[in-house]
């Protein structure tokens, strides 16, 4: 009998974390570079806000986009047709925004760039929860998640040492070494006995015509909400926050997603062993929410403390948010086999998009109560209503996964 750690690294799984570590890199090398190449693209710093706001705008939208794209055709055609054409686009978007001449052509490359990374966590989750044992699969994705998160520190090590244009090279080039490694994987049996019959698949319509498809669908979304309020506001607004808490030493948002991104592969291994030991998704992904909490309550009550403590509480805060493959997983395995990449491919990039309410409520929020009131407001609604979808979804961990939604 072969040994859980053999069982579980398999191919598919190496190969998939490897791509997912690509993705990050890419998806937060503009994030990391802004200020340096817009800078060199001569714009002043009042351009490079409006400029960087836009161009971070046309990811996401380009994100959204793929993530519906990506879903129909992984139902369709096949999870390893997401897995091969996402990474092909995304890697030569990266690759030519290295030699972008304008602000212009840069927005329509991010645009690109964020079809192509919208599809490559869904497709590779969904490959991954049809292939392995029913009660290892938990363990698999969390391999992923946590490796792939790492990407964020690659980012911020290349951009140390290299330029911001050998930085997207180098991200294009990983991306097309990683095709070679994918031609060796085998898509989901699954998804094969399925492939020739009538079914209707990836039909993403349907989770709005069906009532107890679309609550099902709208709860996967929620839950994940939590995690973006972390990274979107109390992350990427650190140094106001800093600033807030009177905190005298120089934070930097570049550092402080290092740190939470450090977190979140520390969290992303911890919830998912967590899973499988407690044989239940939805009790690791209520405790990991409940530490959450105390964790957000401990960083917003550094008043005066010292850049080092605030790292740490950046830290903690990435771990005990650290529930994205659990996430991921929990919505996969809710969902029949036709319509499953579908749904794990649009959640997670539907919930990206939630940043946008989420940061908006925060900066209208903040001229009447402060920075720390307003995070206060926002964050309890978000975990209100989080909560609420966690409570009303089903246990997934037990589920055999072989079925369809007729």
């Amino acid at each position: 009998m072969k040994s859980t750690a053999r069982q579980i690294l398999t191919l598919p799984v190496i190969v998939i974390a490897m791509g997912y570590f690509v993705d990050i890199y890419d998806l937060i090398l503009f994030g990391v570079v802004r200020v340096q190449s817009l800078s060199e693209l001569g714009l002043t710093k009042e351009e490079i806000t409006t400029w960087g706001s836009m161009i971070l705008n046309a990811q996401m939208a380009g994100m959204l986009l793929g993530g519906i794209l990506w879903g129909m055709l992984g139902d369709k055609k096949g999870r390893l047709s997401v897995l091969f054409a996402s990474i092909i686009l995304y890697s030569v978007a990266n690759f030519l925004n290295a030699f972008v001449t304008n602000v212009e052509q840069y927005a329509i490359l991010r645009f690109i760039a964020g079809i192509g990374l919208a599809g490559e966590l869904g497709a590779g989750v969904t490959l991954v929860a049809e292939i392995l044992p029913k009660d290892k699969r938990g363990y698999g994705i969390m391999v992923i998640a946590s490796f792939g998160v790492l990407g964020v520190v690659a980012a911020n090590i290349v951009v140390s040492i290299f330029d911001w244009r050998s930085a997207y090279i180098i991200g294009g080039v990983l991306g097309f070494a990683l095709l070679f490694l994918r031609l060796k994987v085998k898509e989901s049996m699954m998804f094969n006995e399925h492939k020739d019959s009538n079914i209707k698949k990836g039909d993403f319509l349907s989770l709005f015509r069906d009532k107890e498809l679309f609550l099902k669908y709208i709860k996967a979304i929620i839950v994940g909400m939590p995690i973006w309020y972390v990274v979107g506001v109390l992350v990427i607004f650190s140094p106001e926050f800093a600033k807030a808490l009177e905190i005298s030493d120089k934070i930097t948002a570049g550092e402080a997603l290092m740190y939470c991104y450090i977190g979140l592969s520390v969290g992303d291994l911890a919830s998912g062993y967590i899973s499988q030991k407690l044989k239940s998704r939805k009790q690791a992904y209520g405790i990991f929410m409940a530490l959450s909490i105390l964790t957000i309550a401990f960083y917003l009550s550094l008043s005066d403390a010292s850049s080092t403590l605030f790292y740490f509480a950046l830290f903690l805060l990435g771990v005990f948010c650290g529930y994205w493959a659990l996430f991921i997983t929990m919505a996969a395995e809710q969902f029949g086999t036709n319509i499953r990449a579908t749904v794990a491919i649009t959640v997670p990039n539907f919930v990206r998009g939630s940043v946008i309410p989420i940061t908006s409520s925060f900066i209208l929020l903040k001229d009447s109560y402060g920075v720390l009131g307003s995070a206060i407001i926002v964050g309890v609604v978000v975990f209100a209503i989080s909560f609420w979808a966690l409570y009303t979804t089903k246990e997934t961990f037990h589920k055999d996964l072989d079925y369809i939604e007729v």
